[in-house]
């Protein structure tokens, strides 16, 4: 195997495995940058992994007011699940019971030109208790919901897309605290890249994850034990870290395009190649599960060993 390194910090010669998603992108607007970042937060809030979540979601971009249809500031988010009809689930609850509820928030579509379509305020208006009114504007239909603050404007439907979850990067490192500041470094930069959210917490992942449980047959999902640094030499585990690693920090990456998660997972390590990162890894499951896959090498333009 050829070996890369970048900024001095060796990259392993594997890939990240990441699932195809549905996907749509909402705007919210709001009377101040203040409120339509607290709706945009409540809207995408306990939406970290579809395992537990059955949506995962987070902020995009804020939104100046001359960019939103309303000119108003806002902010877009992204909300990914895995597959069109769960997507139809989760979205109107979420509007629902986070925007609906949020002092001067309202609800666009930010995928106009998707031929596939979730159903928001066209639900949400019956709410309205028959109160609800409609209007078309080039177009496009929007709802106008009473509530005691004054009307819940919701575009009747957003539009969905096929997606991408899941790319990801681990960073090995020689304590926390140098995988923490690796993983901030990653997290500001890859947060700039249009068409991408980190859905987890801060962007960043400490419990990383195996598929299902050696001895506990129901889970899932549980403790990825090759890559936890308390394990390493304990019977069973076959560890996957090299001398010198001591914490292990990994960031998720959804996103609506593979180009996006591609720039996305090659500028987060770059910046996370810092003092104290001993390697750059992906996590995968031998190509078994996920049809996405993003060889790290190939981020950077290296030719498969």
């Amino acid at each position: 195997m050829g070996e890369l390194r970048v900024r001095g910090v060796k990259v392993r010669d594997t890939f990240a495995e990441a699932f195809g998603m549905r996907a749509t992108r909402l705007l919210i607007t709001a009377a101040s940058p203040r409120w339509a970042r607290i709706a945009g937060e409540c809207l995408t809030g306990f939406a970290t992994s579809v395992i537990g979540c059955k949506v995962e979601a987070g902020i995009e971009a804020d939104l100046p007011q001359d960019a939103t249809p309303d000119g108003r500031p806002g902010v877009s988010a992204l909300l990914f699940a895995f597959d069109a009809e769960e997507l139809k689930k989760r979205v109107p609850e979420r509007v629902g019971q986070a925007v609906l509820t949020c002092a001067t928030a309202a609800c666009f579509d930010g995928l106009p030109g998707a031929a596939e379509r979730v159903r928001v305020g066209s639900v949400l208006r019956h709410f309205g208790d028959r109160h609800q009114a409609s209007k078309i504007v080039d177009g496009r239909r929007y709802w106008r919901i009473p509530v005691m603050e004054g009307e819940f404007l919701c575009e009747e439907s957003v539009g969905s897309q096929k997606a991408i979850g899941g790319g990801n990067f681990l960073i090995l490192a020689s304590s926390a605290e140098a995988a923490l500041a690796a993983a901030e470094s990653a997290v500001a930069v890859m947060r700039r890249v249009p068409g991408v959210v980190l859905p987890f917490p801060g962007g960043v992942v400490r419990s990383g994850s195996k598929v299902g449980a050696r001895h506990y047959k129901k889970m899932i999902a549980s403790t990825n034990d090759a890559y936890c640094p308390s394990l390493r030499g304990r019977f069973g585990v076959t560890t996957e870290l090299p001398e010198g690693v001591n914490s292990v920090l990994e960031i998720v990456v959804n996103g609506l395009e593979r180009e996006a998660i591609e720039a996305a997972l090659r500028s987060g390590i770059e910046a996370a190649c810092l003092s104290g990162v001993v390697e750059i890894s992906g996590g995968n499951y031998g190509g078994k599960l996920g049809k996405h896959l993003f060889p790290l090498h190939a981020l950077f333009g290296a030719a498969p060993a």
